[in-house]
């Protein structure tokens, strides 16, 4: 039986859509607790991340929890992967997937993660988790760079 592809397929045209799109379905929730529960979800929905990148070379230093991801470029864009051994990381990474997966290398570069600052994402987590956010977000960008 063939696998499930690993790398997170776009939801919206551009990463600018996708960043619009999680600003107003973070709207949608009046409290933390909610949007905590609605992040979460996000990351039970991630593509199945195959068990064999769950290792040192995938794994994202600087996050507190356990965090992989994986980059694979077909048709001139940056398709990603990711997983988490928790559950609000997940959906952290899932975040960043929707606005970044499937993008062009340009694109990626051009869009500067400043929307985890501006929807409260950073000040809402811990230190830890906010320094991790950060690195993920700078594995992304490092691979388009790289891919570039």
């Amino acid at each position: 039986m063939p696998q499930p592809d690993p790398f997170l397929q776009p939801e919206d045209p551009t990463a600018a859509a996708a960043i619009a799109a999680i600003g107003e379905d973070l709207a949608l929730f009046d409290d933390w607790m909610e949007r905590y529960q609605y992040i979460i979800e996000l990351g039970r929905k991630l593509p199945p991340f195959p068990e064999a990148w769950a290792d040192d070379a995938h794994r994202v230093p600087g996050c507190q929890s356990k965090v992989w991801m994986e980059a694979e470029k077909r048709d001139g864009r940056l398709y990603l992967a990711g997983a988490s051994d928790a559950a609000i990381v997940a959906g952290l990474v899932a975040l960043l997937l929707r606005v970044y997966s499937g993008r062009t290398p340009a694109e990626i570069i051009a869009t500067e993660p400043v929307f985890l600052k501006e929807f409260g994402l950073l000040e809402a987590l811990s230190t830890n988790r906010g320094n991790g956010i950060a690195a993920m977000a700078r594995r992304i960008r490092d691979a388009a760079a790289h891919y570039a």
